[in-house]
């Protein structure tokens, strides 16, 4: 017994109605009825004002004065690779976070002297968290 079924699409803005055979277990045939019934447009978009630029946020600061390196993601501590005291470039690996099971290499955002480090291997950090503070 097969039964016959009327859907209604749009697509594009245009309606189109088929109707469906269900064929008990053999696939679905699908007929057009009627087509390229026109459909209200949607709404135009009510303007937005362009939005403004945020100027860029200074580096957190310590307690000490100094620029503090922050997680910035969630997940555990991998591995340190400075001390306090080390001179470091930009660019080169501070700390690698492990994160669903990948290892994320924290940068050095520029040349500069680590005063401390917050952080110990195997920690649990938060996005944000403290990692390693600069001179």
């Amino acid at each position: 017994m097969s039964r016959i079924k009327t859907f209604r699409i749009v697509i594009d803005g245009v309606e189109h109605v088929v109707q469906v055979e269900e064929m008990g277990s053999a696939a679905a045939v699908a007929a057009p009825a009627s087509v390229a019934l026109p459909v209200a447009p949607p709404p135009a978009p009510t303007p937005m004002a362009a939005p403004t630029p945020a100027a860029p946020a200074p580096p957190p600061a310590s307690a000490g004065g100094g620029e503090v390196v922050v997680a910035p993601l969630q997940g555990k501590i991998f591995t340190i690779n400075v001390n306090p005291g080390d001179q470091v470039k930009a660019g080169d690996t501070l700390i690698v976070i492990e994160a669903m099971k990948m290892e994320n290499e924290i940068p050095a955002p520029h040349d500069g002297e680590i005063a401390s480090v917050s952080v110990a291997r195997g920690d649990q950090v938060a996005a944000g968290d403290p990692l390693v503070t600069y001179k």
